[in-house]
């Protein structure tokens, strides 16, 4: 533990500057404690998300009591997390969601809302983190052409599941249901106004969260403006998340292992090791292409993935330079202003 009086419990919202704690004793609300901030300062991603299980103390124990906060002192290890690129220049980490069994992947089929390469991303950057994607085709009484819509994700999809349902009719929820399991924890993630809380308010049988009527061109209007977790009556945990239009992808490669893990053994078989599979010979993954056994799509796909991880590898690379060349630059300089000893 890092503190004599710290309790384990689990992280389930996060609201600004806060977060709220579930321990053996019940709810807490707390702040992250001033060595844990330091010590992540550099490493935001290491620092509390909902779904982690941290070491805290409650307020009253003798922390935080200026504001009425327990405090955080330690995020225990994860099993798996939901990671994206932060907004900004950076190359900066942040966790969406942590410890998840599944994480179901939601997107409407209302008008232009439909977007095969947002999903690619997010099914990545699933995979990436260790979680189990299962992909939720809302709003099919708004589709004109559902199976082509499924068709038009075959080369994305692969083993995962695929389903399509309706809030305003109840078509295919059920088939949502054997993800459900006591003690499993879920999320949710998708755009704005997709129907993520929607699918929430379903599952708990009540207008728990707060969703607005579609608009009249088929788009949902966001309204969940931060992260939680909801209890469900099977047991399971699922949280809901902000909609997320952009999603920078974190990690390296193990995503594309797994979301493209044929085109993987492919690239495996090229005569060359930094094979491009353009124009080079003896390119195993050309000729599949060429042979229709790989679809031009999915190698596009896979090609627009592997070229963004390796720049955030170069960006993250050069900023780890910088903040090398910064530290030897302020330690220089206390060196420099130390008194002499006197022999």
């Amino acid at each position: 533990m890092a503190e004599p009086e710290a309790r384990v419990g689990r992280v389930v919202a996060e609201y600004a500057g806060a977060f709220v704690v579930w321990g053996e004793h019940g709810e807490s609300e707390a702040r992250i404690a001033g060595r844990l901030r330091h010590d992540t300062r550099a490493e935001r991603g290491e620092q509390p998300a909902v779904g982690d299980w941290v070491a805290f103390t409650p307020a009253g124990s003798g922390a935080g009591e200026s504001d009425g906060l327990g405090l955080i002192h330690r995020v225990l290890p994860r099993k798996t997390k939901l990671s994206r690129r932060a907004a900004g220049q950076q190359a900066i980490e942040q966790v969406i969601a942590a410890n998840l069994d599944t994480v179901f992947v939601v997107t409407s089929l209302g008008q232009d809302e439909f977007n095969p390469r947002r999903l690619e991303r997010y099914l990545a950057a699933v995979w990436q983190g260790g979680a189990r994607p299962v992909l939720v085709l809302t709003k099919t009484d708004l589709a004109d052409d559902l199976e082509g819509a499924r068709r038009s994700i075959e080369h994305l999809t692969g083993r995962i599941p695929v389903h399509g349902v309706s809030a305003l009719s109840g078509d295919g929820l059920e088939e949502l249901d054997r993800y459900l399991r006591p003690g499993e924890t879920l999320a949710l993630v998708g755009s704005s106004g997709v129907g993520k809380s929607t699918l929430v308010n379903h599952w708990l049988g009540q207008d728990t969260q707060d969703v607005s009527a579609v608009r009249a061109d088929g788009k949902g209007r966001h309204t969940t403006s931060h992260r939680q977790i909801f209890v469900l009556p099977s047991g399971a945990l699922v949280i809901d998340t902000p909609g997320m239009r952009e999603l920078g992808l974190w990690a390296e490669d193990e995503g594309l292992e797994e979301s493209y893990g044929d085109v993987e053994e492919l690239a495996a078989l090229c005569r060359f090791r930094d094979c491009r599979h353009e124009s080079e010979p003896g390119c195993a993954v050309k000729a599949a292409v060429e042979s229709g056994k790989l679809s031009p799509a999915r190698l596009e796909g896979y090609m627009r993935l592997k070229v963004e991880l390796a720049q955030l590898s170069a960006r993250r690379d050069e900023q780890a330079r910088r903040e090398q060349r910064g530290r030897e630059r302020r330690l220089s300089r206390d060196i420099k202003r130390a008194p002499k000893r006197r022999r």
